[in-house]
């Protein structure tokens, strides 16, 4: 071997070891704190993802119901929080009257006997609605759930107020940018809606006037996750963190040992964003399944000492399993 060529493998293994030591997960400190959960619609009626589309009617092909927890509604969300969640993921649409209600879908046909957009329509008439009214699991030969969320539509302020103290994510279905001054006018009217316990998920345009109203309530993108993902597996080796990594990171179970520093150096390049490392399920090829973390085998996958969020479809599955 050649002078120069020895010298190229040099450089190479000194540059190789470098990066490894950078990165070295076991030379982090152990990370602070304790992991946490965020519950994703609350307790609700799980579905298969099978051939799932932005048209698809969900509540039509639901699980065999193993409660009668509906969600987006108060009682849903008071089981999620007694089960063990730190946040609860809510969805919500203006009204026609100033309100803001809680609840998935953009149109009322799917869950309820209503008709329409959801932010077409007063709260009153939202109230008056059946939100079990579409949940079926045998192609419509029973609706189990029927007549059980007659005026379980809630407003985003009697969420808050009912559960003071605990967190929520927020999730913006409209992208809007009036949107966003409603929504601000609409917490600042209401003391009890501490921002210390808010979060928000939307898109680019609510998030760019939200981003110019206020900077107590965070707010992130689903394309500034994609963005994050990309930016830090390519040059994470670094320690640097893309802008788009404001908001946190997410790490799919099954891809997380692509990610620079898993977990531990990992998580301490994270603490001083708002959301810190997000642990969800597997991507790709996981057929009919939830996108989040759901089932005990999953759980075993996390590191016992990994102080970050992880997302769950099942909190009366994930909470439970953690306290023991």
């Amino acid at each position: 071997m050649g002078t120069v060529l020895r010298n190229i493998v040099l450089v190479v293994g000194v540059l190789a070891t470098a990066i490894y030591l950078h990165n070295a997960s076991w030379l982090a400190p152990t990370p602070p704190g304790e992991l946490k959960i965020i519950a994703h619609r609350g307790v609700h009626q799980t579905f298969s993802r099978e051939g799932l589309t932005n048209d698809t009617c969900t509540a039509e092909r639901i699980d065999p119901p193993t409660h009668a927890y509906i969600e987006n509604t108060l009682p849903s969300i008071a089981e999620a929080f007694r089960l063990g969640a730190d946040v609860v993921e809510i969805d919500i649409h203006p009204t026609t009257d100033g309100e803001f209600v809680v609840f998935h879908d953009w149109t009322l046909g799917c869950r309820t006997e209503g008709q329409g957009r959801t932010r077409d329509h007063t709260m009153d008439e939202l109230r008056a609605l059946d939100v079990g009214y579409g949940y079926t699991h045998d192609g419509g030969e029973t609706y189990p759930l029927r007549g059980q969320g007659v005026g379980a539509m809630p407003t985003l302020g009697e969420v808050l107020e009912a559960f003071p103290g605990r967190a929520f994510m927020i999730n913006d279905k409209a992208n809007r940018g009036p949107d966003a001054e409603l929504l601000d006018a609409y917490l600042d009217a209401r003391p009890f809606a501490e921002p210390d316990r808010l979060t928000i998920i939307t898109g680019p345009r609510f998030a760019k006037t939200w981003r110019s109203l206020r900077t107590d309530i965070p707010a992130a993108t689903r394309a500034e996750a994609k963005a994050c993902i990309k930016g830090y597996i390519a040059w994470g080796w670094l320690g640097h963190l893309p802008q788009a990594c404001r908001g946190g990171v997410g790490v799919p179970l099954n891809l997380r040992r692509a990610y620079w520093g898993w977990p531990n150096r990992l998580q301490a390049r994270f603490p001083m964003t708002d959301g810190g490392v997000l642990l969800v399920g597997h991507v790709g090829g996981k057929g009919s399944a939830s996108y989040n973390i759901d089932n005990l085998e999953e759980l075993d996958q996390i590191p016992e000492d990994f102080a970050g969020w992880i997302a769950t479809d099942k909190i009366e599955v994930i909470g439970p399993a953690l306290a023991e």
